[in-house]
C-alpha cells in the first residue's frame, strides 16, 4: 500500500507536532540503551545521546550509531559463539 501525503497534510501534521508535541516511535534499535526514533506525523528523526536525552539525528550522529551498532553486534556475536 502506498502512502500519499499532500502538502496540506504534512503542513498540518507539522503544525500539530508544534502544538501538541511529537509522537515518536522506535525506528531502529542500535544497542540496548541507544535507539533511533521517528515522529509518526512529521517524520522528524531523533536519537538518544550519551546522557539519555533525545537529540536530532544528524548525519554525524547517524554514522556514529551505525558504527556503534556494528561493534555491538560484533561483540555479542562472538560471546554467543564462545558459550555454545
Amino acid at each position: 500500500m502506498k502512502k500519499v501525503f499532500s502538502n496540506y497534510g504534512t503542513k498540518l501534521s507539522s503544525f500539530c507536532c508544534g502544538i501538541f508535541g511529537h509522537h515518536y516511535a522506535v525506528s531502529k534499535r542500535v544497542t540496548f540503551h541507544i535507539k533511533e526514533y521517528k515522529c509518526i506525523h512529521c517524520q522528524k528523526e531523533v536519537t538518544t545521546d550519551v546522557s539519555g536525552n533525545l537529540s536530532s539525528l544528524t548525519p554525524e550522529r547517524q554514522d556514529i550509531n551505525n558504527t556503534l551498532e556494528h561493534l555491538y553486534q560484533k561483540k555479542h556475536r562472538t560471546t554467543t559463539q564462545q558459550v555454545a
